[in-house]
């Protein structure tokens, strides 16, 4: 994944002024930059299946980000608005036509004490499995689960009602374990 200085960002928007709309220095955007860029990555990796895609959707959701005159609460809530702009970039490629909205087959995790066959096979299984469940099913478990989103931040990244999370989770899961178990 590229890295991307704050020299360079300021280059792509001309002005430093959308850094100051959100009470950032260059110090506090570079941190946040450094905690939140590889889970951002993963993210659209996982929808986009392709590292290249990603690398470009990355750069061009942090060069929205910067571009926000938007206030935020916190650093969650900052967070939460990356996540929404890297989704709603994902989803304008794959409405454009330019490549399907897809799980790569297989990613590198890193061993541990498993059996190293054993776990390639659950991961080969939940790999498939998770390819067959729909875009928004997938966001909605990835971010519940990998990220530790809260019903209300994936109510804001996917752009729905927070009442509709718990049930769409519900459905994701089902479906997923129906899907592990060979069900369907």
């Amino acid at each position: 994944m590229p890295e991307m200085t704050f020299s360079q960002i300021e280059r792509l928007q001309g002005t430093g002024e959308a850094i100051d709309s959100f009470q950032m220095d260059q110090d506090t955007f570079c941190a946040f930059y450094e905690r939140t860029a590889r889970p951002v990555w993963v993210y659209l990796w996982r929808k986009t299946g392709d590292s290249q895609i990603a690398d470009d959707l990355l750069q061009e959701t942090y060069y929205r980000f910067l571009r926000t005159r938007a206030v935020f609460d916190d650093e969650k809530h900052r967070k939460n608005y990356l996540f929404r702009i890297a989704t709603n970039l994902a989803h304008d490629r794959y409405r454009q036509g330019k490549d399907p909205e897809q799980l790569p087959e297989h990613h590198e995790v890193p061993a541990d004490h498993f059996d190293v066959a054993e776990q390639n096979q659950r991961r080969s299984d939940l790999s498939r499995a998770m390819a067959q469940l729909k875009p928004r099913q997938r966001d909605a478990l990835w971010l519940a689960y990998a990220e530790g989103s809260s019903h209300e931040e994936i109510a804001q990244v996917l752009g729905v009602k927070t009442n509709s999370v718990k049930l769409l989770l519900f459905r994701a899961r089902r479906k997923l374990a129906s899907l592990l178990r060979g069900e369907e």
